[in-house]
């Protein structure tokens, strides 16, 4: 009986029921949304060979219920500004994930300025990897640590 109980609160939280007007405005979200979701806001401050530095102050929609800027967010800004970072090796497209690993060290609350950097570890003819680090721009502090695989898909040559 008692798992039964702990399976109905797992239940619960994954279906998050959503209050009347919920369903209707998740219906109508615009068809590949997530992308300009998380990089609204997203200022390149330095593009060179092999690096991308960014600046981003922390908009509400991206908070966690800790209010501070959420693991997933974070996740997605790794691949964006990373495959950004691709680009500037001469990458004609930036390929698909392979493996993505974050480690969060810090938190960083809303409209706190951050300052994402991501560079080239390898960008080869089948596979990229990539460092990207989110710090406080005030401080320096680490609030992120992320490295990024992608397999770029080779062209064909029919």
């Amino acid at each position: 009986m008692k798992q039964e109980m702990e399976f109905e609160s797992v239940r619960k939280y994954l279906e998050k029921t959503p209050t009347a007007d919920e369903p209707t405005k998740i219906e109508s979200l615009p068809e590949r949304f997530f992308d300009p979701l998380i990089m609204q806001g997203v200022r390149p401050v330095l593009i060179e060979p092999g690096r991308v530095v960014c600046s981003f102050r922390v908009p509400p929609r991206l908070l966690n219920t800790a209010n501070t800027l959420h693991g997933g967010a974070i996740a997605s800004l790794v691949d964006l500004v990373g495959s950004a970072a691709i680009f500037t090796a001469g990458a004609p497209f930036t390929g698909v994930s392979v493996e993505i690993s974050v480690s969060y060290l810090d938190g960083a609350g809303v409209d706190e300025e951050i300052e994402i950097e991501a560079r080239n570890l390898r960008v080869g003819k089948a596979v990229a990897v990539v460092s990207v680090e989110l710090r406080k721009k005030d401080t320096g502090k680490i609030i992120a640590q992320g490295r990024h695989t992608k397999y770029l898909a080779l062209t064909s040559k029919l």
